[in-house]
């Protein structure tokens, strides 16, 4: 498991990372902390893989952490998830060695790639010991590249590669019981107009049955997985 400090003084927003966090699998929260001065505390005593940290806090700022980190040769990435949007400051922590900069307010799926990105290179690298410039090139450096242009491939427009696997992992772990729109929103934290548009795609591939259920109020659809089908959207992913 990835271990993950939250380095965010708004409670609200440090317990939104921290749900966000629990819906991707391969992180674990090492701890919640509002300061830069407690982050640096909590360090010398818990590694951690990951920080997700603010830039504008009480006393000294994010980037005076990202710093410190880097100086200490500690062995920890960053993402910043902050309101601060001016160029200086993101230059600033891209030159730090932020591995991502997610700008307040942000939609889960922004957060979800970030972190299956993260995720991704995590494990190359720790399972890897000799690089090969082929596996650098598809592994590392292109990274970015290749999320742009899965992101398009043949994709309505609106639907992003992120979101897709994240409601195919939720559809997969309901195995062979239906479910709703509204279950699907509820477990991925993306709203009900968002998660139509990627079940009404699924269902266009057969991925998905679908039906409609008349009981007390309006008719509600219900959606049931083809398991047999799901070769259909990895040209996608």
């Amino acid at each position: 498991m990835i271990k993950v400090l939250i380095v965010e003084d708004d409670p609200m927003v440090a317990e939104f990372n921290k749900r966000f966090l629990q819906e991707v699998k391969g992180f674990c929260l090492s701890g919640i902390v509002n300061t830069v001065n407690d982050a640096k505390d909590f360090l010398k005593n818990t590694q951690v893989d990951l920080i997700l940290l603010d830039i504008y806090m009480p006393g000294a700022n994010g980037l005076e952490l990202l710093k410190f980190t880097r100086e200490q040769n500690r062995e920890t990435d960053v993402i910043l998830i902050t309101a601060a949007a001016d160029k200086e400051k993101i230059q600033t922590a891209l030159r730090y060695g932020a591995v991502d900069y997610l700008i307040k307010p942000f939609e889960f799926d922004r957060f979800y790639q970030a972190m299956m990105r993260y995720k991704g290179k995590y494990h190359f690298f720790a399972n890897t010991e000799i690089l090969r410039q082929e596996d650098l090139d598809e592994q590392i450096l292109s990274t970015d590249q290749k999320q742009a242009e899965k992101s398009i491939h043949n994709l309505p427009k609106g639907l992003t590669t992120s979101t897709l696997q994240l409601v195919i992992d939720v559809i997969k772990s309901k195995g062979n019981s239906q479910f709703s729109t509204d279950d699907i929103s509820e477990a991925t934290l993306i709203s009900r107009v968002s998660v139509r548009k990627y079940l009404k795609f699924l269902t266009n591939l057969a991925v998905l049955e679908e039906t409609l259920t008349y009981g007390i109020g309006r008719p509600v659809n219900l959606y049931t997985l083809k398991a047999d089908k799901l070769e259909q959207v990895n040209r996608f992913l």
